[in-house]
């Protein structure tokens, strides 16, 4: 009897290790307020597979991640999607957003992001696309800390913005 049920734990361990996992589509952004640098700063996390399926899409499909080529002309993709796909507005009005840069830790890339020259803030809205164009399920949440209050949106297609009132 045991043998036989050693038999059937191995039997269903095989089945279940070789059943497909389904794939999560999420970015986390991060968001945060420095008042003495005045400052909004902001770093965005997205999986580089699916980001690289992105720019092979829209832009180069010869294009890699995270092998150290091609960086500089990675940069330029990364800065038009993102600045494309992130619109923030502080106090009622649109602010540019600049690129600073990216790193790659494993299988995610870090975004770094920021807005420079705001005084304060009474209002925060964000509106994130990332990646919308690309999956349909596609999850963008986004943190914020900012006049120390936490706040956390979770942005879909169908509800790609949120609205902070201080």
């Amino acid at each position: 009897m045991k043998k036989i049920k050693q038999l059937l734990f191995i039997i269903a361990f095989a089945l279940f290790s070789f059943t497909s996992v389904h794939k999560y589509y999420v970015s986390i952004t991060q968001i945060e307020y420095v008042k003495e640098k005045q400052s909004l700063q902001i770093i965005s996390r997205i999986f580089v597979d699916d980001f690289e399926k992105l720019i092979r899409n829209r832009y180069d499909s010869n294009i890699t991640l995270n092998n150290n080529e091609d960086e500089v002309i990675i940069d330029q993709y990364v800065k038009k999607y993102l600045l494309e796909k992130i619109d923030i507005s502080i106090n009622g009005q649109p602010k540019a957003i600049s690129f600073i840069g990216k790193k790659y830790d494993d299988d995610i890339m870090y975004c770094y992001l920021e807005i420079e020259n705001i005084a304060s803030i009474k209002s925060f809205e964000i509106k994130n696309k990332v990646l919308f164009d690309l999956f349909d399920d596609q999850k963008n949440i986004v943190r914020t800390n900012i006049n120390d209050k936490n706040k956390t949106f979770v942005l879909i297609p169908e509800k790609d913005k949120g609205l902070l009132n201080f």
